[in-house]
C-alpha cells in the first residue's frame, strides 16, 4: 500500500455562529470567529488517496484525475466564496475547519474511490498554526 498526496489552496470567508444562540454566547464561544461582519482564510487542502502501485504506469492514481475531482466538487464552490451562504454542502452547517473536511470527504469519497485507489485523507490547514485531518468515518 502507497500513499500519494494532491496539495490545493482556497480562499473563502466563514463566521462561527449559531443562530438559536445570543450575540453573546457565539461571542463567547466562537469569540473573533463570530464577527458579524464575517472573517476569510487562506485554505490550503491535501486529499491523500491510497493503493497500489500499477505496475503498467508506475502509479497509484493519475493525479491530475485526483485534482480535477477536488476542482469539480470543492474548489469550484468554495473557493473565494462564503462558506455559510454560497456552497450548497455547508448551507445550515457550522463552517468550523472540522465540518468542512468531512463535508469535503463527503462531496469527493465517491468519484475518487471510483478512479481504482481508495480516499485515505482529507487534511485543511486554516492558519499556520491550525488545521484538520479527517480520514472517514
Amino acid at each position: 500500500m502507497i500513499y500519494i498526496t494532491r496539495k490545493e489552496s482556497f480562499s473563502a470567508a466563514h463566521k462561527l455562529s449559531r443562530p438559536d444562540w445570543t450575540e453573546a454566547k457565539n461571542n463567547e464561544v466562537f469569540d473573533k470567529c463570530s464577527n458579524p461582519n464575517w472573517h476569510g482564510h487562506n485554505y490550503t487542502l491535501w486529499v491523500t488517496v491510497k493503493g497500489e502501485v500499477n505496475p503498467d504506469t508506475g502509479f497509484v492514481v493519475n493525479l491530475s484525475e485526483v485534482s480535477e475531482i477536488i476542482k469539480k466538487y470543492i474548489l469550484e464552490k468554495v473557493d473565494h466564496r462564503n462558506l455559510n451562504s454560497d456552497v450548497d454542502f455547508m448551507l445550515g452547517k457550522l463552517s468550523s475547519t472540522e465540518v468542512l473536511a468531512i463535508e469535503f470527504w463527503k462531496q469527493i469519497v465517491n468519484p475518487i474511490n471510483s478512479l481504482g485507489c481508495e480516499l485515505h485523507s482529507v487534511k485543511i490547514q486554516e492558519t499556520e498554526k491550525n488545521f484538520v485531518e479527517y480520514f472517514g468515518v
